[in-house]
This record gives C-alpha cells, sequence and structure tokens, in this order.
C-alpha cells in the first residue's frame, strides 16, 4: 500500500515538474527585442505586420511608435512628399545579432535587403538582425528611422542625426540608381565607392568623382549624369562622417566579400597617389 501511495506522489511530482519545463519553454525573453511600428497602421494592418514579424503578443516586446510627421522630417530633401505619402506604414523588429547586420524584407519594393544593410551601417548599426514589413506593397523607405529608433532603444546609445540622414539619402539613392543599373549594381557600386571614400578621407569632388567613375567601370555600369550628381553629392557628406570601414566591411559583410570574391577592389586613383606622394615627399624632407 505504500508503494502505490509513493509511486502515484511520484507520478504526480514528475507530472508537476514537466508542466513547470512546458510553461518555461513557452516562454520567451523579449526584454532585448525592439519593435517600431507604423503609427496609421489600421487593426487589419498591424495584424498582418505583426504576423510578418513573427510577433504573437505584441505586449511581450519594447514597442515605438513611428509618425508620418518623421518619416517626413528625414526623408523630405530626398522623396517627393507624394511619394512618402500621409500614413506611417512600415514596420521594424531588431534583434541583437552576433554576425553583423543582417537583414528581411517582406511586401517592400523600393529597398532591398542589401540596400538596407549598407545604409544601417552607414548609421553606425552593428550585429543585429533586423526585419522589415508593410501590410501590402510599400516603398519601405521610411523604415529605415524605425529601424534606427528601435537601436537606440534597444544599445541606449544616440544615432547622430548626420549619420542617420546620411543613412536616409543612402538608401533613396541607391534604390534610384537601382532603377537604371539594377539592384545588385548599384548595392556594390554605393559599397565600393563608400569604402574608399572612408578608407581614404577623400573630400574633393575631384577625388570623389574619380572613384564612382572607377568603380562604375569595375562593374562595367553606365551612369547618367543625373545619378552620377547623386552619388557624388551623398559621399561628400558621408566623408564628413569619419566613418570605421573595418567596421563598414564587419558589417555587410556579405556584400564586401562578394566584392572581393568577384575580384573587384578600388585602387589608388590618380588625385589619391597625387595627395600620397606629396605627403610622403613632406614626410621624408622633414621626418
Amino acid at each position: 500500500m505504500k508503494r502505490k501511495i509513493w509511486r502515484v506522489i511520484a507520478c504526480a511530482l514528475c507530472v508537476v515538474m514537466l508542466s513547470g519545463q512546458a510553461v518555461m519553454a513557452d516562454s520567451v525573453d523579449n526584454s532585448d527585442v525592439y519593435v517600431s511600428l507604423g503609427a496609421d497602421l489600421s487593426s487589419k494592418e498591424r495584424a498582418t505586420v505583426l504576423r510578418l514579424l513573427g510577433i504573437d503578443n505584441i505586449d511581450d516586446y519594447n514597442v515605438d511608435y513611428i509618425t508620418n510627421e518623421q518619416e517626413h522630417e528625414y526623408l523630405d530633401d530626398y522623396l517627393e512628399k507624394s511619394v512618402i505619402g500621409s500614413r506611417a506604414l512600415s514596420s521594424v523588429i531588431v534583434k541583437p545579432g552576433d554576425n553583423g547586420i543582417n537583414v528581411e524584407t517582406y511586401n517592400i519594393t523600393f529597398c532591398t535587403s542589401g540596400m538596407y544593410r549598407n545604409a544601417l551601417a552607414t548609421a553606425g548599426m552593428e550585429n543585429a538582425e533586423v526585419t522589415v514589413a508593410g501590410p501590402f506593397n510599400i516603398s519601405g523607405t521610411a523604415a529605415l528611422v524605425g529601424a534606427m529608433k528601435a537601436y537606440e532603444s534597444m544599445t541606449g546609445e544616440k544615432v547622430s542625426e548626420e549619420q542617420l540622414d546620411a543613412a536616409n539619402q543612402e538608401l533613396v539613392v541607391t534604390g534610384e540608381v537601382a532603377d537604371t543599373i539594377g539592384e545588385d549594381e548599384a548595392e556594390q557600386l554605393i559599397a565600393m565607392v563608400k569604402e574608399k571614400v572612408a578608407a581614404d578621407n577623400l573630400d574633393s569632388a575631384q577625388e570623389i568623382g574619380e572613384v564612382i567613375d572607377e568603380a562604375a567601370n569595375q562593374l562595367n555600369v553606365n551612369l547618367s549624369e543625373e545619378d552620377r550628381q547623386k552619388i557624388e553629392d551623398l559621399m561628400q557628406k558621408i566623408s564628413d562622417l569619419d566613418l570605421n570601414v573595418d567596421q563598414l566591411r564587419e558589417q555587410a559583410k556579405d556584400i564586401y566579400n562578394k566584392l572581393e570574391d568577384m575580384g573587384l577592389t578600388l585602387d589608388e586613383g590618380f588625385f589619391t597617389r597625387l595627395k600620397n606622394w606629396f605627403l610622403s615627399l613632406i614626410d621624408r624632407i622633414f621626418g
């Protein structure tokens, strides 16, 4: 009789322990995951976006909202107001990562994952898993603002207005250039030129223009004068950011590794070689 009682107690304890484990398995800690939702999503649109972002219960997450006013604040200089629209719909989830920046997109038509990744690296994001979603097909240009706001909340570090502005301009310019030369080529071109501008601290129109032409030649693409000027204007802004080249390469490693695999590198151009020759000459004379 006593053996039966102890067997019953033991079984009951097993059930309790297993139930506890099941509850623990179902409980997910999202304290380090941050979400930025478009403030103008309808309830139906919101449900669609949450499903695409993989969110069951939004109450389990750290949530911020991006308004249409914020979208216009950051994008009016680069896009027509009619393109930005009057409703904030782009939504983003940002999780900590350990292998650079990785981006997935759903219902985003203008920006590719590579464009986001490059622009987010310019803005200073590091090691994050990012998912961008719209309730239906939208451009997604405003999502970069939401991604960086979520990243700020996650890290507790403020992104400079200059970096965020340059990143938004980069996203728009890359998308516009892609309409002419193709998405992959546009991503690669911007990445190549940005790396060279940052590595050599180029800031003159001649130097930057030379690098753009060399990159376009290596990629075998023809840029219109309008697109070339857009890239030059962007790089002038990026040259003021003092970007860390190693960080750029690490955060957008997929594209830079692909460029290396293709054998595409930007050698020193004429103006850069000339500047370095003068610097070395001065060093020999006065050093």
